[in-house]
């Protein structure tokens, strides 16, 4: 039952995302085209300056369908950030073992497989950089043998990838624990996310086990890391299973605040409750590469804060965010308004509340709003 209603959900969000196209990217290291599906989101052609992260699919003819209704539907509800979808063909299962081709002495890529290695990192990341709007954060995601080659791009010197997704992994010669030595190594926050189910492929399991108790064991605050294994499902299911909580794991910073992370993470705070509202924007256009306006309900979710906690003089600092994002819109003035009426400054109260009136609505902050708090405080002055 859980499948049928999760398969509803990818069918009708899938026609949310506005264009599915095939396009040939020219290689120089094969000497040819190579056939890839790309997605872009519902708008894009409209927001021509806005930037998307870029997901890249190995095993793209079924992993796309899935992946982009999870995104389209999470997107639609501001849970996940809009991204680029790059799904690479394989030409059938043939054309994936040798595409994922390696030394079976060395464990590193050889033959077609370093050519497919050489392709995604020096040709269709440059390519989608000059031709899509394309962030910084980078991820990439693969099954079975593509979840293991996937590994290969961590042992660069400078990896290109912000975010490893990777199901079931077939792991080649040595990958168990080479894979937790670069991730000792990165420099850059780095999120890498495996899973495996009670029902996998004993043999694949094995080693997936022993790859997840050597990064367990791994020190580096710019990693993070998830491992999940699912009871009941199978080497193939487990993908319906793991697509979205990948996802919710990498793009964590994104997310709105929740009644969780308000109740466990900033009102239990002594102060900075501002400070946290911009360290936790600041990461979402920083590490994510993704320029978004502060949401008028992490606005208000901070200003209970504020409120629970007595610490009237953050409510400036509040005001100050609030015109930066929203310059024509009333809540900044709302929060200095609010501000000096808390410090008791009612007359300059007053007059902020009714500088606001010059401003435009947004959301629950109104002229109406705005006047009433102004009209009650005037009849405490007459």
């Amino acid at each position: 039952m859980k499948f049928k209603h999760l398969l509803l959900i990818l069918l009708v969000s899938c026609s949310l995302y506005s264009q599915k196209i095939q396009e040939d990217v020219p290689s120089r290291v094969f000497n040819d085209t190579k056939v890839v599906t790309v997605v872009t989101p519902a708008l894009y052609e409209e927001n021509e300056e806005k930037l998307y992260p870029l997901l890249i699919l190995l095993d793209g003819e079924y992993l796309v369908d899935p992946f982009e209704g999870i995104l389209s539907y999470t997107s639609y509800w501001d849970d996940l950030p809009q991204v680029i979808i790059v799904g690479i063909n394989h030409d059938g299962a043939e054309g994936r073992e040798f595409d994922t081709q390696t030394y079976k002495s060395t464990g590193l890529p050889e033959g077609q497989g370093d050519q497919f290695y050489q392709f995604v990192a020096n040709e269709l990341i440059p390519y989608m950089e000059k031709n899509y709007r394309v962030a910084p954060f980078k991820v990439v995601a693969g099954h079975n043998l593509t979840a293991g080659f996937l590994n290969f791009f961590l042992y660069r010197e400078k990896p290109v990838f912000n975010a490893y997704v990777s199901f079931s992994p077939i792991l080649p010669f040595e990958m168990e624990k080479r894979v937790p030595q670069a991730l000792k190594d990165v420099k850059k926050s780095t999120y890498y996310y495996m899973a495996t189910a009670s029902g996998d492929v004993k043999k694949i399991k094995q080693k997936i086990d022993t790859l997840n108790v050597n990064i367990q064991a791994v020190e580096n605050p710019k990693l993070k890391y998830k491992f999940e294994e699912f009871e009941g499902a199978s080497h193939y299911s487990l993908v319906a299973l793991g697509i979205p909580n990948s996802l919710y794991f990498i793009f964590s910073e994104y997310q709105p605040i929740s009644s969780k992370e308000y109740e466990e993470k900033i009102v239990t705070l002594p102060s900075g409750y501002v400070d946290y509202l911009k360290n936790k924007y600041d990461a979402i256009r920083n590490d994510l590469g993704i320029k978004i306006p502060v949401r008028l309900n992490d606005f208000k979710a901070i200003e209970a804060a504020i409120m629970k906690n007595a610490a009237y003089d953050e409510l400036e600092d509040l005001a100050d965010m609030a015109r930066d994002d929203y310059p024509k819109m009333i809540i900044g003035e709302y929060y200095q308004g609010l501000h000096h009426e808390m410090k008791g400054e009612t007359r300059k109260a007053i007059r902020s509340y009714l500088k606001g009136y010059n401003y435009a609505d947004i959301g629950d902050y109104t002229k109406d709003l705005i006047i009433e708090k102004a009209e009650t405080l005037k009849h405490l002055v007459e």
